[in-house]
């Protein structure tokens, strides 16, 4: 490819790049990632502080931008690419609590043959059940508590993402408390015996 049609594509809008780009012009395609990796990257880092990890999530997701280039129905390259790693970030996110929740649960919990595997199915159901009951939440509050508890914004910080009052917020975090608490409780009295097995040993 010549500089010269390198620096064509750079003077097109984004909707003409997406165009060519499902046409499979590699060019329009590079263009896009250089318009928009560098600060999807410095969104990423901030939220995450790896290089590595933010990296791979922005690497990831031009990858799959490409790889769906004649399915994608992208109407704003801009909107569709930060929201597309949002998702991806908050998927990261909860992956890594869940791991580490696991991890430590692994440590703590003792080697007796006997009962490391009930422990351990406890836990991975216990993670299972957790993330379900989040999917679960309503849209709006799902979205909440996310912002909440897994990218830690404060509640007027969340006010003003989601256009809400900080008393609505605030609703909708009591409210998503309640609803998870709800959704766990089959559970939780399920597992009840083994925990306190476990504490009274």
């Amino acid at each position: 490819m010549t500089s010269i049609s390198l620096r064509m594509y750079a003077s097109w809008p984004d909707a003409a790049l997406l165009d060519a780009m499902r046409t499979d012009e590699e060019g329009a395609f590079g263009e896009l990632y250089k318009r928009y990796c560098y600060r999807l990257f410095t969104v990423a880092y901030q939220k995450l502080k790896s290089r590595e990890v933010a990296e791979e999530l922005v690497q990831d997701l031009f990858a799959d931008l490409w790889s769906r280039r004649a399915t994608h129905q992208v109407q704003q390259v801009e909107y569709y690419l930060f929201a597309a790693l949002r998702y991806r970030i908050i998927n990261y996110i909860k992956a890594q609590k869940v791991r580490s929740g696991y991890e430590l649960y692994c440590r703590l919990a003792p080697t007796e043959a006997s009962t490391e595997t009930e422990e351990t199915l406890a836990a991975q159901d216990l993670s299972a059940a957790l993330l379900a009951g989040v999917r679960n939440l309503p849209e709006k509050s799902r979205e909440i508590f996310q912002l909440s508890r897994l990218e830690h914004y404060s509640v007027p910080e969340i006010s003003v993402r989601v256009n809400l009052s900080e008393k609505s917020v605030e609703y909708h975090l009591t409210k998503s408390l309640k609803l998870l608490r709800s959704y766990l409780r089959d559970f939780l009295v399920a597992a009840l015996p083994l925990l306190l097995l476990q504490l009274y040993k």
